[in-house]
């Protein structure tokens, strides 16, 4: 593949119990393509969630490396990862991890304001998003006065705010009622097709990930293309 937007190489993550060595993943070879969605599916336990923190930046690998437009995320400084994931990662969790002291709109621009952005273009840029998520009648609305979908629904604005190269999703609907999931699933796929941004996604849910263009499984730490 010509320049992935976000790859890895021979990855592996050992942990340590005691004297003993427990090795979660290893040798994992994976590159996504521009506007690419790949689904990462694995029983629990499987280390999908430290998979994707791998590719994140959030973890640091026992070895190999982690590409993200072309820098190795672990041979620069901490300072600088933090700024390419602000600038080319955007993130959504099971559970939305927003910031209930501030407004929908608030934590939409969060990312953007991180960065150093001008405020108005901040409040211009994240209400816009909150408008292509259905949610225009609820920016001032703090996280208490929230459902979980509209919750969920703006913790996907936020992932999309700073225009990334590539979002990391994991179990983004795991948390929701069937009904809910599937309209914020459903939000998630159309956003994705619009900006053109490429997804990672990890789901327990076989239905959600054969509607991703790849989807590979985590099987005795190494990936398998299914």
């Amino acid at each position: 593949m010509n320049n992935p937007v976000l790859a890895c190489y021979n990855l592996g993550k050992t942990y340590l119990d005691g004297a003993s060595k427990i090795e979660v993943l290893h040798h994992m070879d994976l590159e996504i393509g521009m506007s690419e969605m790949v689904a990462i599916v694995g029983t629990s336990g499987s280390g999908k969630s430290t998979f994707l923190h791998l590719l994140g930046g959030l973890d640091r690998p026992t070895h190999g490396r982690v590409m993200l437009n072309g820098k190795n995320l672990h041979a620069i400084s901490e300072t600088e990862k933090c700024k390419m994931r602000n600038r080319y990662l955007g993130f959504v969790y099971q559970f939305h991890h927003l910031l209930p002291e501030f407004s929908a709109l608030e934590n939409v621009g969060m990312p953007l304001l991180i960065r150093g952005d001008e405020p108005a273009q901040v409040r211009e840029r994240a209400a816009h998003l909150l408008e292509q998520v259905g949610l225009q009648h609820r920016m001032q609305h703090r996280l208490g006065q929230l459902s979980g979908g509209e919750r969920q629904r703006v913790a996907i604005a936020r992932a999309l705010v700073a225009e990334p190269l590539c979002v990391l999703a994991d179990e983004p609907t795991g948390n929701l009622d069937p009904h809910n999931a599937e309209k914020v699933l459903k939000l998630f796929f159309d956003l994705q097709s619009v900006h053109k941004t490429s997804v990672v996604m990890v789901t327990h849910d076989p239905d959600i990930a054969s509607q991703a263009q790849r989807v590979l499984r985590i099987e005795d730490g190494k990936l398998v293309e299914v």
